[in-house]
């Protein structure tokens, strides 16, 4: 599903009126049907139902003016409050006014120290939020009547309708610009915007419904968006095909290298992950020390003893490892590594000398901080990071803004990488410069060795044949879709790693021709 900016939605629309031909009133007019029949929904009793409808001086106002104007003739008690200048309204935000005082209705000033109003607006059984639109990008001032309107929202006991975008949300970041509503359902016009998919956006804009304002399709089609989100149909077609006749060698072979003392779990998960994914052949380079452990733990991998220092790989493990690459497609590196001047070195050895791909997580991504010029060194070649946002951070990505898509997409281009930055709506960033925001997952997913999960899954992916993009994007989505499986079965509380693994096979199932 395609994410459109702001300066693409103004784009859509001024092509609708002046190229298209499609009066602005009435696009205004079927974007408040759509509002006004959301919040509807929540009224089984129109006509003993009371509504509040919070609107500012735009055109995103003008479409709650409306929307109020239409509960209004459905016999809904409708009070309608205009939060900021009566003398700024635009054009057909006057329109829709003087229609809804033709209607016997009236645009009433929004007063903050009105009781009244916040009775009545406490009391309502639906609340419609139209204050700001996808234009906004300036802070809310706390003490401003914007901020009083959105508190006033947020402190009611009834759902909250927002019209295109929830207020106070940034549409090109899912920013929150001071405060913002927390919507229960979003009613977005035409196409629906990158803010109500990442960051905070997404967690304020509850449920997300596009709604056809009749811009003509032809317009939406050849808008072109860099920012999609990943759908069941995006995964069907990245998962690599298997032949019938293949035998082990033919389903990629995989080197992992990780684990320190302490951290046993951690190379196990990623190697079980991958394992199954769909891998043909797994190895496990492992500190010698654990290797004992990892060697009862594994019954379909294949763990093998590396030289250690102080519990932690050495830089004499350097010469073992690329003789096992060598006969290897992929290289995961980084679970449970643990933190070493040692490991430091042979991590950043390996990224400077191998021509292979690779799968850089965990304690990998921490080495390399310190010397990004190798990452520098290895455009050209396939490389995914899987960091979090801390991380990141420490890789020198810039989160300060709010703006993860646009942060991830920056990195990925100045490094020439393929970046995935976990979290809510894991974002996945091409060095091209497009962009993938995952929906599957939940907060079950939030626990130590769930990202070793990942790890295992990507590399696997890439293993098998997929392309770096389609490896990291399937492999988030598979990641989050088995968190779901794992969920439905056992809560988000109880969800471990290992349940995630076990749950791997029925996100497959989904996306199998």
């Amino acid at each position: 599903m395609k994410l459109a900016s702001a300066a693409q939605m103004r784009e859509l629309d001024r092509q609708a009126i002046e190229e298209a031909g499609i009066p602005s009133i009435e696009l205004m007019e079927r974007a408040a049907e759509g509002v006004a029949l959301t919040a509807l929904a929540y009224l089984p009793r129109p006509k003993k139902a009371a509504a509040a409808v919070f609107c500012g001086s735009g055109n995103n106002g003008g479409d709650g003016i409306a929307a109020g104007r239409m509960l209004r003739e459905k016999g809904v008690d409708v009070r309608v409050f205009l939060v900021g200048s009566r003398e700024k309204l635009t054009p057909d935000a006057r329109e829709e006014e003087r229609r809804l005082t033709e209607s016997g209705g009236a645009l009433e000033p929004y007063d903050p120290e009105s009781l009244a109003q916040a009775a009545w607006t406490n009391r309502a059984q639906v609340i419609i939020d139209a204050v700001f639109g996808v234009g906004l990008s300036r802070e809310i001032r706390p003490d401003s009547p914007y901020a009083r309107a959105i508190a006033l929202m947020n402190g009611s006991p009834a759902p909250v309708v927002a019209a295109d975008i929830a207020s106070g949300v940034a549409a090109d970041s899912g920013a929150v610009l001071g405060c913002a509503v927390k919507a229960d359902r979003t009613i977005t016009f035409t196409l629906p915007k990158i803010g109500q998919f990442v960051g905070e956006g997404a967690l304020c804009s509850g449920q997300v419904t596009v709604w056809d304002i009749g811009i003509p399709e032809e317009l939406t089609t050849k808008t072109v968006c860099t920012v999609q989100t990943m759908e069941e149909e995006l995964a069907a077609e990245a998962l690599p095909p298997r032949k019938a006749d293949g035998h082990k060698g033919d389903f990629g072979k995989l080197l992992v290298v990780g684990g320190a003392v302490g951290y046993t779990g951690a190379p196990y998960l990623t190697a079980s992950a991958a394992v199954r994914t769909g891998c043909g052949l797994v190895f496990l380079g492992v500190p010698g020390c654990i290797w004992p452990v990892e060697a009862v733990k594994c019954t379909s991998a294949m763990p093998f003893p590396l030289p250690e220092y102080e519990g932690m790989l050495s830089c004499d493990a350097l010469q073992k490892i690329e003789e096992k690459l060598a006969l290897c497609h992929v290289l995961a590196l980084g679970p449970g590594l643990g933190r070493s001047q040692q490991v430091t070195d042979l991590v950043c050895n390996l990224l400077w000398r191998t021509e292979k791909p690779v799968v850089l997580d965990a304690d990998g991504i921490n080495a390399l901080a310190e010397h990004m010029d190798v990452l520098d060194s290895r455009r050209g070649r396939v490389t995914i990071l899987t960091p979090h946002d801390g991380e990141f951070a420490r890789l020198g990505g810039d989160l300060s803004g709010g703006d993860r898509v646009g942060a991830a997409r920056a990195f990925a281009m100045r490094y020439g990488c393929v970046l995935v930055l976990k979290g809510h709506r894991t974002v996945i960033a091409m060095p091209t410069g497009n962009v993938l925001v995952n929906t599957t997952g939940n907060s079950g997913l939030a626990k130590g060795g769930s990202g070793d999960v990942l790890t295992g899954v990507i590399a696997s992916l890439l293993a098998q044949g997929a392309t770096a993009a389609q490896a990291a994007a399937l492999g988030v989505w598979l990641h989050g879709r088995a968190g779901d499986t794992a969920a439905e079965w056992l809560t988000e509380y109880a969800v471990t790693p290992e349940d995630v693994i076990a749950a791997l096979p029925e996100g497959i199932r989904t996306i199998l021709p």
